[in-house]
């Protein structure tokens, strides 16, 4: 009887290396959580004209999802197979759901933090507002208590630290896009940079 021959490696998208854990990256410094002040809204263009506001328990009370994905770094770094735990972009869309004619969101996080994207990149069933990352609540500085992660794309386009979805009716960049960063960013095109657009 022989040993099983080892499974072959993953494919990584073009440019980037593998490392063994989630690094810490962000800018700016890491918020102080609020939970009795904290909500997460919905607003801009949403089909009832309305801004939609939950608290964290209303938040807590939502049904979640669990995502395995990898994640891709702009700067070239990626972590195989992470557990996401959380609530589905989808969920939100339901319950606050954008006019007919939005082409996309901001997602708006601390400090003023923005990323922009389509609508179908945000209502993908693998996008999700994550709470919790490997069986654990996410740390302060890997964006508790609310993380936004699109594995199909580079993660900047998943603030930490999440406030805020806002349906846009006419394009605008977020705040990497705004410095030089692609405005889809797909890994796999290897869309890093605004001047490939």
């Amino acid at each position: 009887m022989t040993d099983a021959a080892p499974d072959p490696p993953r494919a990584l998208p073009p440019g980037q290396r593998l490392v063994a854990e989630l690094p810490v990256h962000h800018y700016g410094p890491v918020p102080k959580h609020r939970p009795e002040s904290w909500k997460f809204m919905v607003f801009g263009a949403t089909l009832d004209g309305q801004e939609h506001h939950l608290d964290t328990a209303a938040f807590a009370a939502l049904p979640r999802i669990t995502v395995t994905a990898d994640f891709h770094c702009v700067s070239r770094w990626s972590v195989l197979d992470n557990v996401w735990e959380g609530v589905a972009a989808r969920t939100i869309l339901e319950l606050a759901p954008p006019a007919d004619d939005v082409i996309g969101i901001m997602a708006w996080a601390e400090y003023g933090y923005s990323a922009n994207m389509r609508m179908e990149d945000i209502a993908s069933p693998r996008v999700v507002l994550a709470t919790h990352l490997d069986g654990e609540p996410l740390t302060p500085e890997h964006g508790w208590p609310l993380r936004l992660i699109v594995p199909h794309l580079y993660s900047f386009k998943g603030p930490k630290w999440l406030r805020a979805i806002e349906y846009l009716r006419e394009p605008r960049r977020g705040f990497w896009e705004e410095r030089g960063y692609h405005n889809i960013a797909d890994p796999w095109r290897e869309e890093r940079y605004s001047y490939q657009e």
